[in-house]
């Protein structure tokens, strides 16, 4: 290593330590100004670890259901802007596009009406 290169990794070094000095005070301040604390779940904190463990699994399991149903959904609006594309191309109908929003709308209640009943289950 050359002289330079030490002065530059030397000053780099230094540089490093004067900006963890000036950030640690800020980052103390920050621990101590009253952050939110760790919420419940939905049920509750349960009566043991055990039972607040299979609480947040149950919300895991409804964002879970949550995130279905929106791929679905976004799935249903995708099929159906592609349907309306090829009406101006001629490739489709105004009814096939319609029956497309149909179909569409019932897979929707319907996959929201079995995905609520499973997360009844739990």
């Amino acid at each position: 290593m050359n002289t330079s290169t030490r002065l530059r990794c030397r000053a780099a070094g230094m540089a490093g330590t004067a900006l963890a000095a000036t950030l640690l005070p800020l980052a103390q301040a920050a621990r101590a100004s009253g952050l939110p604390t760790m919420e419940d779940p939905s049920r509750g904190a349960g009566s043991g670890i055990l039972k607040t463990l299979q609480n947040y699994g149950y919300d895991i399991v409804l964002l879970v259901a949550l995130l279905v149903v929106a791929s679905m959904f976004i799935g249903v609006c995708y099929h159906a802007y592609t349907r309306y594309s090829e009406i101006h191309t001629g490739r489709a109908t105004w009814g096939q596009f319609g029956l497309t929003v149909a179909v569409g709308a019932m897979l929707l209640v319907v996959g929201i009406w079995l995905l609520t009943k499973a997360t009844a289950i739990l």
